[in-house]
């Protein structure tokens, strides 16, 4: 066939050579797709969190002309004489109380105990059991 033995090599060599930079540029290429999709994913999540911030805000708005209406029917129809800070001494104590229960329980269910990756921390200290009654058993066995 014509292929002597140094042309082989020489074929050999270029191929795998060839290979090797082909692999370089596809790991290049793959690097930057990668790049490509995060910068995307974080812009979405960017305007994302754009928009949840707007709407929290004009949901607070929304909660503040309710607690003011509230104040406002409280003082012009159930108390006597237009009382309206008594109206808004009744809804902040009202609202007082619904805030501190809210956060009473968000405190409760973010107790450090309960963050930490307890069921990782078992496995690992089960795993580390298991390794070393391995090595004791093989140092043991010979």
């Amino acid at each position: 066939m014509g292929f002597d033995r140094t042309d082989g090599k020489r074929a050999l060599g270029t191929l795998v050579r060839d290979l090797v930079e082909e692999g370089v540029t596809l790991v290049r290429s793959e690097a930057q797709l990668t790049k490509l999709e995060l910068s995307r994913a974080a812009s979405a999540i960017g305007r994302g969190t754009v928009f949840m911030a707007l709407g929290s805000v004009f949901a607070l708005l929304g909660l503040l002309a309710l607690v003011i209406g509230v104040i406002l029917v409280i003082g012009d129809q159930w108390l006597p004489a237009d009382r309206y800070w008594v109206a808004a001494l009744i809804v902040v104590g009202v609202t007082g109380l619904v805030a501190a229960v809210l956060a009473q329980r968000g405190m409760a269910r973010m107790k450090l105990t309960r963050l930490g990756p307890a069921e990782t921390a078992t496995s690992v200290k089960e795993n580390a059991r298991w390794v070393k009654q391995q090595l004791t058993s093989v140092g043991t066995s010979k």
